[in-house]
């Protein structure tokens, strides 16, 4: 599912890449700094969950509050303006910022706390990386509980998987953190979100967490069935709808011959969203509400398959739509409307031919509008999860004659799939966007699939993660690898820092930062750098003195897809101290850095602890 801003993944998603510098700098352990989202008298909002007998309501401050929300990165403020109330986080680093502005706009925050996926590694087997986990999730309450903007605890992010997700030791654990969530916190309702729903998912649920007051639904193209699906699983908890929008490419049954799943228009799209609110969110006894996704835009499956936003900030169909189901009121002036962008003739081509593409588009004010058209590649490379995806790259010079009703296009030499784009603006920031597929037959090979590229910094690990890369790759004896992304044990800077435990005497184990996830080569994905200068990281020790080789690029030439540079620090004799540690980028090609980071570690006679913070490339 598509999560991520986190990511995420994501959740999740949402979810989703040496040569020593001399010089080292030694820097002082930074405290956090307490801000008003922290203790303090007085500030909390209570939040209450209430029977009424014919449903289920939540009430704020004393007040009924139906959420009107979104999950994205775009304006708040804009948000709140077009008659939203609150808004999802997908994890819990770095939101004191993020609450304090939600309480300066008078909107809630859902607070999620971000628990492991097993395809990522965490073992829910594992009793140590369980109790960590859950004291990670106790200091998150601590410090965020007296906020005046929280609203619910959403525990995990589609952490039970895309399959069953009936595994009671992952329920067992949610269950634990819900527990210890309504003892320190009984101000705040307690929720977990489920990747889509099933008869064993609500089952679990229902069976092994009673703390849990509320279930969130991550769903696409079954939203508008949720109140009876829900219901005929044995659904009792009421329901946020936590994700929702266009189908997933997964949920489409129509593809081409070469594999490409077609895009609804962004017209098209505004009606999934309209229909899933009417038929599964509105005026639904079990519903609390929903957050819409995505309040912006990503790079997942094509350039605009989820966003509601354009990169410019352009608001599409969907914005308009939601406007007007949150107030009860049209937009004083709307967006254009895509009716049919077709390719006139075959959509399967020899390399060099010439392909008009067909646009029908009017704007409801009459105005003139401005398009611009895009040939894009497409390696039809669908995942969930929703992680962060590179932008494959595209041909300025192969639009030939293009205006408002359609355009000449060129196709390249390279075979393969690729997408024409329409991106439609007028003079009120509106904006509609659609695309085609178009295959380009021959034995000449693809274009070069290199990363997007990045804007520096790029931030690997920390507080304010911008990178695409997700530390998947488990190596060497990886049973004895313990990782706590969240840790609060005394941070670098912001709110946590990455610990790492080492639980074996011997052997040798590491974990590699990769995008996608869990790819060693196969698969497009990193991130275009050139420009950084240098990687850099903080590390200490626990006892000071343990030994951990650092790397990145570890992706040869015999891969598909691989780093197009490397580096290494060996055998780094790590400090109690925070110590910033740099590797030299200058004169590497680091125009796919697939494996963004990697540490590895061998036996050392004992176990070992060490942390790890803000690793950028800058």
């Amino acid at each position: 599912m598509p999560m991520k801003f986190v990511s995420r993944v994501t959740a999740a998603a949402t979810t989703a890449v040496f040569v020593f510098a001399a010089g080292c700098t030694h820097g002082a352990v930074k405290p956090v700094k307490s801000k008003s989202t922290a203790e303090g008298p007085g500030a909390v909002i209570p939040v209450k969950l209430v029977n009424n007998g014919d449903g289920f309501q939540l009430q704020r401050g004393g007040k009924p509050f139906f959420i009107k929300g979104a999950g994205g990165d775009e304006s708040k403020a804009v948000l709140k303006q077009l008659g939203g109330n609150s808004y999802r986080t997908w994890g819990a680093s770095a939101k004191e910022t993020k609450l304090d502005d939600a309480a300066k706009l008078g909107m809630a925050v859902t607070v999620g706390i971000w628990l492991g996926h097993k395809e990522q590694g965490f073992n829910y087997k594992d009793p140590k990386a369980v109790a960590d986990q859950l004291n990670s999730a106790r200091e998150t309450v601590m410090r965020y509980r007296n906020s005046p903007a929280l609203l619910v605890w959403a525990l995990g992010n589609e952490m039970e998987g895309y399959d069953g997700g009936a595994d009671p030791d992952v329920w067992r654990a949610v269950e634990d953190i819900a527990k210890m969530v309504k003892q320190l916190d009984p101000n705040h309702p307690t929720m977990t979100v489920v990747a889509e729903i099933g008869p064993d998912k609500i089952h679990a649920l229902n069976t092994y967490c009673p703390d849990i007051d509320i279930l969130g639904i991550n769903t696409y193209a079954g939203c508008q069935s949720i109140p009876q699906r829900y219901k005929d699983a044995g659904g009792v908890k009421p329901y946020i709808v936590t994700e929702f929008g266009p189908p997933g490419t997964w949920e489409m049954h129509d593809k081409t011959a070469w594999g490409a799943v077609p895009e609804p228009t962004s017209t098209a799209k505004a009606t999934w969203y309209h229909d899933a609110y009417v038929k599964a969110i509105q005026n639904q006894p079990m519903c609390l509400g929903s957050y819409v996704f995505a309040w912006g835009h990503k790079q997942e499956a094509t350039a605009t398959w989820y966003g509601m936003f354009l990169p410019d900030d352009s608001r599409l169909a969907a914005v308009d739509t939601m406007n007007e189901l949150w107030t009860g009121s049209a937009p004083a002036t709307k967006v254009p409307v895509m009716s049919t962008l077709k390719v006139d003739g075959a959509d399967s081509v020899a390399p060099y031919t010439k392909v008009h593409v067909t646009l029908d588009v009017k704007d409801p004010q009459s105005d003139p509008l401005k398009v611009d058209w895009v040939l894009q590649y497409d390696p039809a490379s669908y995942h969930l999860g929703g992680g962060s995806e590179f932008s494959p790259p595209t041909f300025p010079d192969a639009i030939v004659n293009a205006n408002e009703h359609g355009a000449d296009i060129k196709m390249p030499v390279s075979g393969g799939g690729y997408r024409v784009f329409a991106y439609v603006h007028n003079a009120h920031n509106g904006a509609a966007v659609g695309n085609v597929p178009v295959f380009v037959t021959g034995d000449a090979p693809p274009p070069s699939v290199n990363a997007g590229k990045a804007k520096l910094p790029v931030v690997v690990y920390g507080d304010q993660k911008t990178g695409p890369w997700v530390a998947s790759g488990y190596e060497g004896n990886n049973g004895a690898i313990k990782m706590d992304e969240a840790s609060t044990d005394n941070p670098h800077s912001g709110d946590t820092c990455l610990k790492v435990s080492y639980e074996a005497a011997d052997n040798w184990a590491g974990v590699v930062w990769q995008d996608p996830a869990n790819d060693w080569g196969n698969q497009p994905g990193g991130l275009d750098v050139t420009g950084a200068k240098k990687l850099t990281f903080w590390a200490r020790g626990a006892k000071g003195g343990e030994v951990v080789s650092f790397s990145f690029g570890i992706l040869a030439a015999d891969k598909k897809f691989h780093d197009t540079a490397t580096g290494e620090i060996k055998d780094v004799h790590l400090n109690t101290a925070w110590t910033q540690y740099s590797i030299d980028l200058s004169g590497k090609d680091l125009s796919r850095i697939k494996t963004g980071f990697v540490w590895i570690a061998g036996g050392q006679g004992a176990p070992i602890d060490f942390y790890l913070d803000d690793i950028q490339y800058e």
